[in-house]
């Protein structure tokens, strides 16, 4: 069992409702479809991650521009190595390609799940 950092839960529950448009628009035009429980600003040890998805152990991040700054850069390696002590894999994507190549960044997560498009629910 991972572990939940019950501290982080008030924090995790106010980023759950100030999603980002990035999130948002990864999250209700994506991952909701996917025939996976997706968990939205969940915490793992630590850190509250964007999305995560128990059954692959995959974490999902979106990433601003102040994650190109180098002391970002460093926190976000030791983040992952961290996750990755637990199986996790981390998947990061720019702000910038969730805007800008929505579908490629879709196609890349759903090759990481081993899934494909036909295999989305239906839009509701």
């Amino acid at each position: 069992m991972l572990p939940y950092n019950k501290k982080l839960v008030p924090n995790a529950r106010t980023l759950r409702k100030n999603m980002t448009p990035e999130e948002k628009h990864l999250w209700y035009d994506f991952l909701k479809r996917l025939p996976l429980n997706v968990k939205r600003q969940h915490n793992i040890e630590n850190y509250i991650v964007d999305f995560y998805i128990a059954q692959k152990k995959l974490v999902i991040e979106l990433d601003g521009i102040q994650h190109l700054a180098s002391e970002h850069k460093k926190q976000d390696m030791q983040r992952d190595a961290v996750l990755s002590t637990w199986g996790i894999t981390v998947l990061r994507y720019s702000n910038e390609s969730v805007r800008n190549n929505f579908n490629a960044v879709a196609s890349d997560i759903l090759r990481h799940l081993g899934l494909s498009f036909s295999d989305l629910k239906p839009l509701q």
